[in-house]
């Protein structure tokens, strides 16, 4: 499918039975429900969808899942993040041959890289398929900042073409555009700085809670592409305090317990995360049972959690 790089793109999450196993049928009815509710495309496997806790064949099936139910109603995105470049090479390869329209491409995992390293890695990956690639940002959690320099050097690569900008100062958006003008289409990737980076130049929203609030989560995009800010404002504002669950270490557990809440999925993990637990498990729970009864969009209630 063409994909733009526009609008809310959510990294959905992977479900699992009570074994803890992949629940195929789960994980689609999540995708699904996303679809359905107005997303533009979806991300599967990346940092939410647990992609480091499941095993290579899981990963393919897990694609074959989302090409299927997806079927052609929005491009599917797949995380790249593995321990290896050839690792890498060889999930960009399958995933092409699986369907998938695009990739979003993570340094290698555990090792930090030098700058011509990382380079290098971004290189290999693109060189594995013919999808475009939307490379990812996230200097906190992954040790390694994709700054300008970076950038200037791989901008020869013509499936490199896009940016998940995950730095939590917006400046950057500001500055990427300063001095690499439009080579890159540029998400913002981290939820609690999606509004400022949509308006410094952001084409879209790489987003974490709009598996638990879908609706909202389109309203804001399309309110800022109308250039409606104050609507925008409204509904970013009362948003806030679950969006900034993006930005902290249990992001994945705290995601799928609100999305449990809200009805939409589980709130199983793979160890070594562990399903939150007794006053930060009370905290999320209250703070998305009030988001549920003062939502300004939707009309899907909150479901009592113990």
């Amino acid at each position: 499918m063409k994909l733009d790089w526009t609008g809310v793109i959510p990294a959905a999450t992977t479900q699992f039975d009570e074994t803890l196993a992949v629940d195929f049928d789960a994980t689609q009815k999540v995708l699904d429900g996303l679809i359905r509710d107005g997303v533009d495309a979806i991300i599967v496997m990346g940092t939410v969808g647990e992609n480091n806790s499941l095993e290579p064949e899981e990963k393919r099936a897990v694609l074959k899942a989302a090409v299927e139910v997806a079927d052609g109603r929005v491009p599917i995105i797949t995380g790249v993040s593995e321990l290896t470049t050839a690792r890498a090479e060889a999930y960009a390869k399958d995933a092409e041959d699986i369907g998938v329209d695009a990739l979003m491409v993570l340094p290698a995992m555990v090792y930090v890289p030098t700058p011509a390293e990382l380079e290098a890695h971004f290189r290999a990956v693109a060189a594995a398929s013919g999808l475009p690639n939307m490379l990812y940002n996230n200097p906190l959690m992954y040790r390694q900042t994709l700054n300008n320099d970076d950038l200037r050097r791989l901008s020869d690569v013509p499936n490199i073409v896009a940016l998940k900008e995950s730095a939590p100062d917006s400046r950057r958006i500001t500055d990427i555009f300063n001095e690499l003008g439009d080579r890159y289409s540029v998400m913002v990737g981290l939820d609690d700085v999606a509004l400022e980076g949509m308006i410094l130049g952001a084409k879209g929203w790489v987003s974490g809670l709009t598996n638990a609030f879908p609706e909202e989560s389109v309203a804001l995009v399309k309110a800022v592409q109308a250039g409606d800010i104050a609507r925008a404002l409204e509904i970013y504002r009362w948003f806030m305090p679950l969006l900034h669950l993006d930005s902290v270490a249990d992001l994945v557990q705290s995601i799928k317990l609100s999305e449990m809440i809200m009805g939409r999925g589980s709130e199983r993990v793979r160890m070594p995360r562990r399903p939150l637990a007794g006053a930060r498990r009370a905290e999320v729970i209250a703070m998305v049972e009030k988001a549920a009864e003062t939502r300004p969009i939707g009309s899907g209630k909150a479901i009592k959690i113990t």
